[in-house]
C-alpha cells in the first residue's frame, strides 16, 4: 500500500484540528493550570498538554509510519529516520491563551523529506482556519487566498516584533514600513498568506512547529518563504530550528532581502 496523498493528510489535519479546538476552548478564559517551562522557554498549560496527547494518539494511529515532532513532546530522534513526519504546535501563542486573548492557534503540518506538503492553522477563538496542500493552493475558511502585491520599493506592512526592525538587521536600510504585531507566529504567517500584511520577519531562531504550517500556506498563496539568510528551510532537522524566517509577497521579498544583505 502506498503512502497517503498529501490532500488526505490535509483532511486528517483539519479533522483533528476541530477536536483540538474543542479541547482548548474548554480551558480558554476559564481556570486552568499553567506552568513555566525550564530555561525561560515560556508557559505551558493543561490545555497544551491535553491537545498534544489527543493529537499524538489520533495522528499516529492514523499514520503509524510517520515521525513525530511537537513542542510539548520530548524529542525522539527516531523522527529523523522517518520519510514523513508530523510537525505540531498544540497551541502557538500560549501566553496570549492564558491572558484570554484570541490570537492563538493550533499549527499542524506534515513534512516529507524536509518539505511541508500538508498544513493547517486553526484558530478556534477567532473562527478562522487556514489550510494548504502542496501544489493545490491555500485557503482561509475554505476560500482560496493570495498574498498581497505591493510595489517593490513602496511602504511595506510588516507583521513582526519591534526588535526585528532594528537598523542592525538591515545594512541596506530599514525598509519604509508600517509595523503590526500578533503573538502567534503561525497567525502572522496566515495573515501574510491572505494578503492582509505584506511580510513577516523574525531574525531569532524559529522553532519548526511555529512556522512549518504557515510556510506552506504562504508559499501556496503565492508568497516567498526562506530563513533569514535567504536559504530554503528544510524541516525535520536535528535541531528543530530554522535560522529565522522571512515570509513575504513575491513583489517585495527580493527588495527586503537586498536591504538585509547590502554591503556596508
Amino acid at each position: 500500500m502506498g503512502s497517503p496523498l498529501p490532500e488526505r493528510d490535509t483532511a486528517l489535519l483539519l479533522d483533528v484540528a476541530k477536536t483540538a479546538g474543542e479541547i482548548a476552548m474548554r480551558h480558554f478564559r476559564a481556570d486552568h493550570r499553567v506552568w513555566d517551562k525550564e530555561g525561560g522557554a515560556g508557559p505551558v498549560t493543561e490545555a497544551d498538554l491535553a491537545v498534544d496527547a489527543m493529537l499524538k494518539e489520533r495522528l499516529l494511529a492514523a499514520r503509524p509510519g510517520y515521525g513525530w515532532m511537537s513542542e510539548e513532546t520530548a524529542d525522539n530522534t527516531a523522527r529523523l529516520d522517518a520519510e514523513r513526519v508530523f510537525i505540531i504546535d498544540p497551541i502557538d501563542g500560549t501566553r496570549a491563551f492564558t491572558e484570554g486573548q484570541e490570537s492563538w492557534a493550533h499549527s499542524f503540518a506534515v513534512a516529507v523529506k524536509g518539505e511541508v506538503v500538508a498544513a493547517v492553522i486553526h484558530m478556534p477563538a477567532k473562527g478562522v482556519t487556514y489550510a494548504a496542500t502542496r501544489g493545490a493552493g491555500a485557503t482561509r475558511n475554505g476560500a482560496l487566498i493570495r498574498v498581497s502585491s505591493p510595489a517593490p520599493e513602496g511602504d511595506v506592512s510588516i507583521i513582526t516584533g519591534k526588535p526585528n526592525l532594528s537598523a542592525s538587521h538591515w545594512p541596506g536600510g530599514v525598509p519604509p514600513h508600517t509595523r503590526h504585531y500578533r503573538p502567534s507566529i503561525a497567525y502572522r504567517l496566515g495573515l501574510v498568506a491572505e494578503g492582509r500584511y505584506d511580510a513577516m520577519v523574525t531574525f531569532r531562531p524559529s522553532w519548526e512547529w511555529d512556522i512549518a504550517a504557515g510556510a506552506l500556506i504562504v508559499a501556496e498563496a503565492g508568497g516567498e518563504v526562506s530563513d533569514a539568510s535567504g536559504k530554503p528551510i528544510s524541516f525535520n532537522s536535528p535541531s528543530r530550528l530554522a535560522d529565522g524566517t522571512v515570509a513575504a509577497a513575491s513583489t517585495v521579498y527580493g527588495a527586503l532581502m537586498q536591504r538585509m544583505f547590502k554591503a556596508g
